[in-house]
């Protein structure tokens, strides 16, 4: 008999059947389904299943969560077979049926933009480092940094340079070109080249733009009209509207072109129309359209209402988390830091991410194992604890999903004390004007990607982000007896709540 196929067969009852199951998969941690009807799922049966953790709705896909040891929850759940076993992306195109349009786009999106979240992290890594060598100055009574200091760290500042400007100034741009093409079953390659047209060394490069005269400003003359050579290192947009156009362009030309010569027509005639309508029209429309939506959110965060745009964006930056929403402020940051040279949305989400694993460390506190409390209780709490401390630990690391799924939202209390406390530590964010360089790099290290006249008022919104869910969660925990007996613990009962959030009503 498996490890689980108790368990296994209980959710497969809970789940409605297996006449209820569209599709079954399952990823690192997570059991992904979908369902026929997801009403009919018993999710309070389920979550009370010793093996489960958790679960949620998103992106059309009941998940629930298991662990490390899903595989083996998986193989016993699918035992009997004559289930549909499909792979995530098979999954997700069946999900896709149970989603409105913005849930489609949300969806796409955040598939265009994971492929390039290691980069993105590994570029932030790196430039919080030089961060600390090149601009903190630790010596020479507070005017010198190691690297004024240290020849052999200035060639190391120089050499990283080499990864972070590849990363943010010419990575962006083809890894969405790449992404985009791939997304749409188009030719990777020809969205890799794509993309480096748009960063090529033959153009101006686009932080040159601002100080160049216009008529300094290299330029394509065909004889009847002149085209501006320009890069497009660091934006997004235009990359997004490039590689959607090569896209649309292959699928054209496979349509209306013999099988014979379609290896030599296709990527041709793509390629070369997608690059040109790049140059000539997209691009120049997408810098503008970035440019003009990091305008009023640079204004919003940096203008009079500074303080409300922190405690909303703090507030309901969470909740964005759920719906997927959040995918959007990617494209924002970079086109923060393209523009302004910095970013001042990234510290915000950070301490979301640290607020959260905050509210899960009053739940740790109120659930530890106390003299005097019964045993079943103790037991109880036993379990929490091992979903508690790793939740902590991941959500300080800038993951947030087995502290919301996992333990806010099943109390619902915790994560509105999580939201309260960002939307504090967020106002004297934005108080303070506080700014990352990069983005990628959340939770505590987040202070690593901070411009270092700034990492001190992080630091001081960092412990807001600490103590106010904390002692919020607790105050909250105690008025409902959680993590004392069993007769006397009340909880709080927003499973309705959490169904309309993530779509079950």
């Amino acid at each position: 008999m498996g490890k689980y196929e108790h368990d296994a067969d209980e959710m497969l009852r809970l789940v409605g059947g297996k006449e209820n199951i569209n599709a079954v998969t399952h990823c690192m941690t997570r059991m992904r389904f979908v369902l026929n009807d997801p009403s009919k799922a018993d999710v309070k049966g389920i979550e009370a299943l010793k093996s489960v953790k958790g679960s949620f709705t998103q992106a059309g896909q009941f998940q629930v969560i298991i662990g490390n040891d899903v595989a083996d929850f998986y193989n016993d759940f699918t035992r009997n077979g004559d289930f549909n076993e499909v792979s995530k992306d098979e999954a997700k195109k069946a999900a896709a049926k149970n989603q409105n349009g913005l849930q489609r786009a949300m969806g796409a999106l955040a598939e265009v933009f994971a492929p390039l979240i290691p980069a993105i992290i590994t570029g932030g890594l790196i430039l919080g480092f030089r961060n600390v060598i090149d601009s903190i100055a630790f010596f020479g009574n507070g005017t010198l940094t190691l690297v004024d200091i240290s020849q052999f760290w200035k060639g190391v500042d120089s050499f990283l340079w080499l990864i972070g400007e590849a990363i943010f100034h010419t990575g962006i741009p083809v890894g969405i070109c790449w992404s985009v093409t791939k997304k749409m079953k188009g030719t990777p390659m020809l969205g890799i080249v794509l993309g480096l047209t748009l960063v090529s060394g033959q153009l101006l490069n686009a932080y040159n733009v601002a100080t160049t005269a216009a008529a300094d400003i290299p330029k394509w003359d065909f004889g009847f009209v002149q085209v501006n050579m320009i890069g497009y290192q660091a934006q997004v947009i235009p990359a997004v509207l490039a590689a959607l156009t090569l896209g649309y362009l292959e699928r054209f030309f496979r349509k209306i072109t013999p099988a014979v010569v379609q290896m030599i027509v296709v990527p041709f005639c793509s390629l070369l129309l997608a690059v040109m309508a790049a140059h000539f029209v997209l691009g120049p429309v997408g810098w503008a359209i970035g440019s003009a939506i990091s305008a009023v959110v640079y204004w919003g965060i940096t203008g009079p209402v500074r303080v409300l745009f922190g405690a909303v964006f703090g507030f309901i930056y969470a909740p964005l988390v759920i719906t997927g929403l959040h995918h959007m402020t990617n494209a924002i940051d970079l086109q923060l830091i393209a523009d302004f040279g910095g970013t001042n949305l990234w510290p915000m989400i950070a301490l979301s991410n640290i607020a959260q694993g905050s509210a899960v460390l009053g739940m740790w506190y109120l659930q530890r194992n106390r003299p005097g409390i019964k045993q079943s209780t103790r037991e109880r709490n036993d379990v929490a604890q091992q979903i508690n401390i790793p939740a902590i630990i991941s959500c300080y690391l800038g993951v947030t999903e087995p502290a919301m799924f996992g333990v806010n939202l099943k109390y619902m209390f915790p994560f509105v004390c999580g939201m309260i406390g960002s939307a504090c530590a967020a106002v004297v964010c934005t108080l303070m004007s506080v700014t990352a360089n990069a983005i990628g790099v959340g939770g505590l290290p987040g202070i690593l990607s901070i411009q270092p006249q700034h990492m001190g008022w992080f630091a001081l919104c960092m412990l807001i982000a600490v103590v106010v869910p904390f002692v919020l969660t607790v105050i909250e925990g105690k008025k409902h007896h959680v993590g004392l007996d069993d007769e006397e613990a009340t909880g709080v009962d927003m499973s309705h709540v959490t169904a309309q959030i993530f779509g079950r009503e």
